[in-house]
């Protein structure tokens, strides 16, 4: 293929560039040259956006195909038929595509031969306990784990509970955790403007009449009322109108007067307990920002960009605040995550937070022991404990029940109800001293006689 010298070379420069080919070889192409002079290969190629179908039939005219030599969709397609999990597929793709140059069909071959193997080995055995190892995986490492909180977010400034207590907390599946916490992360326009990004902190973050230097009460039983001044400084440190607080103040249904910049408020029954009901009232008001989160700090991550850590949840109304990315935005209520989520959300957050726990603690703990937890925790639809009044109260086991807690009302209750216990699970049939229905116990052999095994 040669270009004659006597075309036009502008216009087949624009043409060119026009179909997004890459400068260096429009500037070959506007020349006299054979097309065996090209210096491209297959990964330019495909940088150019020329179709896959076309792309052998150029490096076969270029004469630069390698015998031997595994293209892109080779490996995609022999990586899609093994029978393996999608994750690792993923993965096995990523790493073959980065040695490709190096490869050729049989040490593909090889390397899925050898990965479908040792997946297969790291599988469970048939009819193994496998509730009895994840219990031993994490009630063996939990032994070791401190009884302590640990802060983050900078030197005293958010403390959230880890150790033992944490995973207690995740089992139990309580309502509401002892340190209850969120990590918000916010939009782009926001995450790299620290001044954007303590403005939404102080959006969030509660603010009361009593706290924050916002405000002074002083109760007066002379004329039985309450006087209550604002500090203007403060207010607009944190953004805050003061119309907005006069207009709270009016939804109160007290008497409301304002003499010399101060607002006086008269109780509806003039009596020294409903003063103080009033007094309690106006500085428990919220000003600004959603009840339950506490406090608001920003920390920069090591990426560059600019977050919220916080003190309380309220995960359902900060998602809704502008400028929170409400796909990264989490918080350690698993219950929370649950009601605002879905059941599936709140299943990934617990296998995260008992793994974050547990590494935390330098605990390695196999992420299918976990997974077999939350799994159990949540497959009925809503999170449930394990305890008595979860998991462990809800079997259909008499003696289970009873061997776990409060083993006299159990029997007594079952007896009354003339429940059936059919010895199917491991703590019964350890009670009565029969073999478990599980690995070798789940076998049952029988032996022929010896006319039978002559016929």
């Amino acid at each position: 293929m040669v270009i004659s010298a006597a075309a036009d070379k502008e216009k087949i420069e624009k043409d060119l560039v026009s179909l997004d080919i890459n400068a260096e070889i429009v500037e070959q192409m506007c020349g006299d040259f054979v097309l065996a002079d090209l210096d491209v290969g297959r990964d330019d190629l495909l940088d150019m956006r020329v179709e896959k179908t076309r792309i052998d039939d150029i490096l076969k005219m270029l004469g630069r195909v390698e015998e031997g030599e595994i293209k892109l969709c080779d490996i995609e397609s022999k990586v899609n038929e093994s029978q393996i999990p999608v994750k690792i597929k993923n993965e096995l793709k990523q790493k073959l595509r980065s040695v490709r140059a190096q490869l050729n069909a049989d040490n593909v071959a090889a390397v899925l031969k050898r990965v479908e193997g040792e997946y297969e080995e790291a599988k469970v055995e048939p009819r193994e306990a496998v509730g009895i190892v994840a219990a031993q995986s994490i009630g063996e490492p939990g032994t070791q784990m401190t009884l302590r909180t640990f802060h983050y977010a900078g030197v005293g400034a958010i403390y959230i509970t880890l150790g033992l207590p944490r995973i207690i907390e995740l089992v139990d599946a309580r309502k509401k955790p002892s340190t209850p916490a969120m990590q918000v992360k916010l939009e782009e326009e926001y995450a790299f403007d620290r001044n954007m990004a303590e403005a939404l902190a102080m959006e969030i973050e509660e603010t009361h009449i009593r706290d924050k230097h916002v405000g002074k009460i002083e109760t007066s039983t002379e004329d039985m009322c309450v006087w209550f001044s604002l500090n203007t400084r403060e207010l607009k440190k944190r953004h805050i109108e003061k119309e907005e607080i006069e207009e709270k103040l009016k939804g109160m249904d007290v008497d409301l007067e304002v003499v010399a910049n101060k607002y006086k408020l008269h109780p509806k029954i003039k009596s020294y307990h409903e003063l103080l009901k009033l007094e309690g009232k106006v500085a428990n008001m919220l000003v600004k920002g959603i009840e339950g989160v506490k406090r608001a700090v920003v920390r920069k991550t090591p990426e560059g960009e600019y977050m919220l850590y916080t003190e309380g949840s309220a995960l359902k109304k900060v998602l809704k605040v502008e400028g929170v990315d409400y796909r990264r935005t989490t918080t350690n209520n698993i219950n929370e995550i649950a009601d605002v989520l879905g059941i599936e959300a709140a299943r990934h957050a617990i296998i995260e937070e008992m793994l974050n726990t547990l590494d935390e603690q330098g605990l390695g703990v196999d992420a299918r022991h976990v997974t077999l937890i939350a799994d159990a925790m949540t497959m009925a639809g809503d999170v449930k404990p394990i305890g008595r009044h979860g998991l462990a109260g809800k079997k259909a086991s008499v003696l289970s029940r009873a061997a776990f807690e409060v083993t006299m009302d159990t029997l007594l209750d079952a007896a009354i109800h003339g429940e059936t216990d059919r010895l199917k699970g491991v703590t019964e049939n350890v009670i009565v001293g029969q073999p478990i229905k599980l690995g070798t116990g789940s076998v049952e052999l029988v032996a022929k006689s010896q006319g039978e095994m002559t016929k």
